[in-house]
């Protein structure tokens, strides 16, 4: 079982990824527990169907009520009527300060939870039991939101996890959509810190459809890259922004996409393959590398359809709205070579010409 130490100015707290990790209750979290007067699972409809019993049949050794709350699927729990329902469940329930709330299912449930853990009674403890690969981005470091109709993650809060636990054995029932969205975070994660790493992972070959064995020592890379920056910049105030590579257009095709018509990973691919080609003129990035990662996406069977079913100034209103946005002005992270992430403020026809140029050089590929 990997593990990993999240330290941050005031709170610390562990990630540990492998098999039976909820096991861990009866031991490394007893204490928790013991301080806990209620437990509510605020749990992905689908992954409860699916997989409520383990998690339920681990909390058994608490000796504490537990209760449970489903939610929509995915991007669809992300809305103000889903997150004002949840506090009245807690209410409902007669939760107080002391009681502890666990988020089971993807990032976007993690997202929720973590915002109702955060708001409720001005703040309770949570934890993170996430089913996604995706999730071990959003998981971490304590972003959490819901979605408005104006943009994606417009209202939320920093609020740490009391841990992240994640069973694998649950990884293996993810469809190839949710695989491909988790590993394109995988892939961010190498891009804006290790050159190396990242040429392993575009040479792979098995990059959609990874064994067990190896994610879970690739994800606690990814994990300890997103740690490191967390622990020096909580707050996104300077080098957390790093961590939105790709995000500013690939939030914007999410939205256009309609939340959730499109995975947020598979969105987030779509930016860093116009983050790169930017990077080309504002960066240090060669086109080969640009041509290469359209190429290895196409392959794994990531779609760039909707550069070619929106117009720009669709994407451009969405991306005007973007919390990285600031007087106006549009803030990107571009990429000083591989490994070298910065953040470049750039004008709206610097963003239109690379996507003109971004059309053109998926359109020339042939996979």
């Amino acid at each position: 079982m990997g593990k990993l130490t999240v330290n941050i100015k005031n709170h610390e707290y562990d990630v540990h990824i492998g098999q039976n990790t909820y096991e861990l209750f009866a031991t490394d979290y007893a204490e928790l527990f013991e301080r806990t007067d209620r437990i509510a699972i605020i749990a992905d409809e689908q992954v409860a169907a699916s997989h409520l019993p383990r998690l339920q049949a681990a909390l058994a050794s608490t000796n504490r009520e537990v209760v449970v709350k489903t939610v929509p699927a995915g991007e669809a729990c992300k809305t103000s009527a889903v997150y004002v329902d949840c506090l009245s469940f807690l209410l409902q329930e007669k939760f107080t300060r002391d009681s502890l709330v666990i988020a089971f299912g993807g990032g976007a449930c993690g997202d929720l939870t973590g915002f109702v853990a955060a708001t409720f009674m001005r703040g309770i403890r949570f934890l993170q039991c996430p089913t996604t690969i995706l999730a071990h981005d959003s998981a971490v470091g304590g972003k959490t939101a819901i979605n408005m109709p104006e943009g994606k993650n417009m209202v939320g809060s920093f609020h740490q996890p009391s841990g992240v636990l994640f069973d694998m054995a649950l990884f293996t029932t993810l469809p190839a959509k949710e695989i491909r969205s988790g590993m394109a975070e995988l892939l961010k994660h190498a891009m804006i810190s290790d050159e190396g790493w990242t040429n392993e992972l575009l040479a792979n070959p098995t990059f959609s459809q990874p064994t067990i064995d190896w994610l879970s020592i690739e994800l606690l890379k990814g994990i300890e890259v997103k740690a490191n920056i967390v622990a020096e910049d909580e707050f996104e105030h300077g080098a957390r922004k790093y961590l939105n590579f790709g995000h500013t257009f690939g939030h914007a095709v999410e939205a256009a996409c309609g939340f959730g018509g499109l995975s947020h990973g598979e969105s987030v691919m779509i930016g860093m393959a116009y983050s790169l080609l930017l990077s080309e003129t504002q960066g240090a990035i060669e086109e080969t590398l640009t041509n290469r990662y359209i190429h290895f996406a196409k392959k794994h069977g990531y779609t760039f359809r909707p550069i070619y079913e929106h117009s720009f100034d669709e994407f451009m209103n969405y991306m005007e709205k973007d919390k990285k946005a600031s007087f106006g002005k549009l803030n990107f992270v571009l990429l000083d070579g591989v490994g070298n992430p910065f953040v470049k403020e750039l004008s709206g026809e610097q963003c239109e010409l690379a996507f003109q140029q971004l059309q053109q050089r998926v359109e020339g590929d042939v996979t």
